[in-house]
């Protein structure tokens, strides 16, 4: 076989091959002493179907008999290799140089054919490979084609000029796979080319044939990598500008007292510095969250800024921003005051709200069940205003466009997130009270009726000993003005007994045993305490000898007495 790979079969290298020997044009020397076939001694063999010799599968080829191939050393001399023992010895070999025409093909005689069969030879009268009809081994499909004399050679042919592009790397700079848009399916491009198919090799010229497809697919995969580059340059850039910026630059701020712009803002309850700087930045008041939070915290009185309405200007700096709302002139709240009856805070709402007198009051009429009560508030008979005693008294943040609902329902909220951190409902039954009703009742009379805060405590008192089944003194009334003017609507002073005695209203403390139905008034924080923690003195009665500012107590009916005269004489009566 060959180094060319012919591929299994019977027929042998011809001589009439161009490449036998290498002596047509190969430049090497040829071997001029033929050989005798099958070592010189003519070969019998019976006549039977032709074999194949050689196993092809496993690369192993048997010789024809004895038969010996000339030999050569690393310098291209031949030397006789050591052959099996015979019983004859072939002769010393001539060698003859050979002669060569111009086209380089031996000239004279040819040296003697070595596979030539003897007259007993069965493979002698096989046909020659390459003669007339015969099939030619170099034919097959897979075949690498049969080489062409050096005389016979045609000039390859010119490549067309392939069609012009935008870009083009230059004679001497090749495109890598990447950029020319190469699949590079095997991963064979590192390899030599006599190590590819033949397949690949005698189409290799039309590799380029798509340059044009190629070198646009290659500029995209260009801007694919610029814009990836580019934008993680950008991204690094931004988040390290961002970086500095929260640590050692700055926070952006106006600056100045503000545009002239007025702006209502509202800050919710429970408000913290972040929670009032993002308020005030998306009303455009501020221009950043961490320049009004460095403002508040280096103004001594920062953290006392409340919750409620303000009135503020757009794009102030932050300093001047905190400094105008610990301003009273920045309150626009809405200021429920201790003691203040529903009826008087239905009509602050209508005002600030800007509606028609009484649409409050009607709300609370007619929704009073959906604005948040606790369940022990409500069902209770003979009761006024089911809200009377819930719409607590604070600073609420109320401006014109809001419903009236709403601000209902934010009041009765701040009332009765109070009793239960006062525990009300524990509370009561130990002051002999049925429920948390009946104490935010007493906290409404105390606030009613005592003139300051030193007199709740004792006030109280009052209340609970006036209630006790051992009351012999009042027999459990309470005989309080204060009851009589709630069910008038009204805040007198002077009234008749003859006018309060004839009264049977339930309110009507004077006709009454025990409590009123519900609470006449929004008792504050000094009268919720106090109701809870009475004075343990005796105290029973009290007069306002003033008739406006001075409460005085007495513990038994005779220093009552004196304390309704000195009342009258004050009066004038």
């Amino acid at each position: 076989m060959t180094e060319y790979g012919r591929g299994p079969g019977s027929e042998p290298w011809h001589p009439d091959d161009p490449l036998y020997g290498d002596g047509g044009w190969g430049g090497q020397q040829a071997a001029q002493q033929a050989q005798q076939s099958y070592g010189g001694q003519p070969q019998y063999h019976p006549q039977q179907p032709q074999q194949q010799y050689g196993d092809w599968g496993t690369g192993e080829q048997h010789g024809y008999g004895d038969q010996s191939y000339p030999q050569y050393d690393e310098y291209g001399q031949q030397y006789a290799p050591q052959q099996p023992q015979h019983q004859q010895h072939q002769a010393p070999q001539q060698h003859q140089q050979p002669q060569y025409d111009q086209n380089g093909w031996p000239t004279g005689s040819y040296p003697q054919d070595p596979y030539a069969g003897g007259p007993q030879d069965p493979y002698a009268q096989q046909p020659a490979p390459y003669g007339g009809e015969q099939s030619d081994y170099y034919g097959a499909p897979e075949a690498y084609p049969p080489p062409e004399p050096p005389g016979r050679r045609q000039p390859e042919p010119e490549r067309e000029p392939e069609p012009g592009t935008d870009w083009d790397p230059g004679p001497d700079q090749g495109e890598h796979a990447f950029f020319a848009g190469g699949d590079d399916e095997d991963g064979r491009d590192g390899e030599p080319d006599d190590r590819r198919g033949r397949g690949e090799r005698r189409g290799g010229g039309d590799r380029r044939g798509g340059g044009k497809e190629k070198k646009r697919r290659s500029g995209l995969a260009c801007l694919v990598v610029v814009a990836v580059f580019g934008g993680g340059l950008a991204g690094v850039s931004y988040f390290g500008y961002q970086f500095y910026q929260d640590r050692f630059g700055s926070a952006p701020d106006f600056a100045g007292s503000g545009n002239g712009e007025q702006v209502t803002v509202t800050i919710p309850k429970g408000s913290g510095g972040y929670a009032i700087g993002q308020v005030l930045k998306k009303m455009g008041v501020v221009k950043s969250v961490d320049a009004f939070v460095a403002a508040q915290a280096a103004n001594p009185d920062g953290k006392n800024i409340q919750d409620g309405v303000y009135t503020l200007q757009k794009e102030m700096s932050a300093a001047s921003a905190v400094e105008l709302m610990l301003s009273p002139k920045s309150r626009d709240n809405l200021i429920i005051a201790e003691g203040k009856r529903n009826a008087a805070v239905y009509e602050l709402i209508d005002a600030r709200l800007e509606v028609e007198k009484g649409t409050t009051a009607e709300v609370a009429e007619t929704r009073w069940k959906t604005l948040g009560l606790p369940d022990w508030a409500v069902n209770h008979p003979n009761v006024k205003d089911p809200l009377e005693g819930f719409l607590f008294p604070s600073s609420y943040a109320v401006a014109k466009g809001q419903k009236p609902e709403d601000v209902l329902r934010q009041m009765v909220a701040r009332a009765t997130e109070k009793y239960e951190s006062l525990d009300f409902e524990t509370k009561a039954k130990s002051l002999g009270l049925e429920g948390p009703w009946e104490l935010v009742t007493v906290a409404s009379l105390v606030q009613a009726e005592g003139k300051t805060h030193d007199d709740f405590r004792k006030m109280s008192e009052v209340i609970y000993n006036r209630l006790k089944p051992t009351n012999t003194e009042t027999n459990q009334k309470l005989q309080f003005d204060s009851t009589f003017n709630y069910l008038l609507g009204q805040s007198e002073i002077d009234i008749s007994e003859s006018e309060i005695n004839s009264n049977p209203d339930p309110y009507n403390t004077y006709t009454n045993k025990g409590l009123p139905p519900g609470p006449i008034g929004n008792p504050g924080d000094d009268a919720l305490q106090a109701a809870l923690k009475p004075t343990r003195d005796g105290w029973m009665y009290f007069v306002a000898t003033d008739g406006m500012d001075k409460t005085e107590f007495a513990k038994t009916i005779a220093e009552h007495q004196r304390l309704v005269d000195k009342f009258n004489a004050s009066r004038g009566n």
